[in-house]
């Protein structure tokens, strides 16, 4: 394989623009990354020693999810969660209430592990592992899938489609659902992100990095005039927040006030991934029917 070859990164053609449900403009996608303390073990194992370091990731089961969920109630949305297995076997607890509240945990990898740098093994276990945790900690299988590290392969979407995940929510590259191309064949749906809905660039990257964390009024200048643009385009606004970051006091403000923001508009879809996938699916087969 060339890898310097003169030809698009991603093979699959432009968007189909189908239609969002019940007459509405646009769709929000309100999506979490609960990634606990193995996003700080996938990073470097020497973490597991390094309390304060993974202090971080123990506030999401602690208090972050909760006060997500509370949030969620209140505005009457369901959103989905891409858990890694690692944070279904550690904290049990705090994956059955996403699930008692309707709404969907999806797949994030185990221990947070970039599938383009693992060797195809680790890629394999990395996959198999949490869907064994889920069925066995949660009984649910994947419907969707979302990189690690926001970043994937050729290979990681073929093991995919092999092991019957319809969507992914990783790319970064469409304002509108698509289908995969790969080697194979037509692949997963690709439910494309919006960075600028990344919080971690704006909450804990101090940690990583010298950059400053980012105050509630820039955040949320930001999130509004996005998504209000996004609206305009017809298009998704797919959300990729962290309980360890979202769920931090000031920050969950930013949330409540966003999800306020797009309430007052009647013309907005708010849904899981599941369900985006699944009404992409209802339009694709329309299609091929006429």
């Amino acid at each position: 394989m060339d890898l310097l070859a003169t030809r698009p990164s991603n093979p699959a053609p432009a968007a189909p623009e189908y239609p969002w449900p019940n007459g509405t403009q646009c769709a929000l996608f309100p999506a979490f990354d609960v990634d606990a303390e193995s996003v700080w073990l996938g990073a470097d194992p020497q973490n597991a020693k390094r309390l304060v370091t993974m202090s971080y990731g123990g506030y999401e089961a602690r208090v972050g999810i909760p006060k997500i969920l509370e949030v969620l109630r209140r505005h009457e949305v369901k959103a989905t969660f891409f858990v890694t297995g690692w944070s279904i076997d550690a904290h049990p607890a705090a994956c059955e209430a996403i699930l008692a509240d309707g709404h969907e945990i999806a797949h994030h990898g185990y221990l947070h592990l970039r599938p383009d740098t693992a060797d195809e093994a680790t890629r394999i276990e990395e996959m198999d592992r949490a869907i064994d945790a889920m069925k066995r900690v949660l009984g649910i299988s994947p419907t969707g899938y979302r990189a690690p590290w926001g970043e994937t392969c050729v290979e990681q979407l073929e093991l995919l489609k092999s092991r019957g995940i319809r969507y992914s929510s990783s790319f970064r590259d469409d304002i509108r659902p698509y289908r995969h191309v790969l080697p194979s064949g037509a692949g997963p749906i690709e439910i494309p992100v919006n960075y600028s809905f990344d919080d971690w660039s704006y909450g804990l990257t101090h940690r990583t990095s010298p950059r400053a964390m980012f105050g509630r009024e820039d955040v949320l200048s930001i999130w509004r005039d996005e998504f209000d643009q996004t609206r305009e385009w017809g298009g998704v606004t797919t959300m990729v927040m962290h309980p360890q970051v979202t769920g931090r006091p000031m920050r969950i403000r930013i949330l409540d006030q966003f999800l306020t923001h797009v309430r007052q508009f009647d013309d907005v879809w708010i849904a899981t991934g599941r369900d985006i996938a699944a009404h992409y699916e209802r339009c694709e087969r329309t299609n091929q029917e006429s």
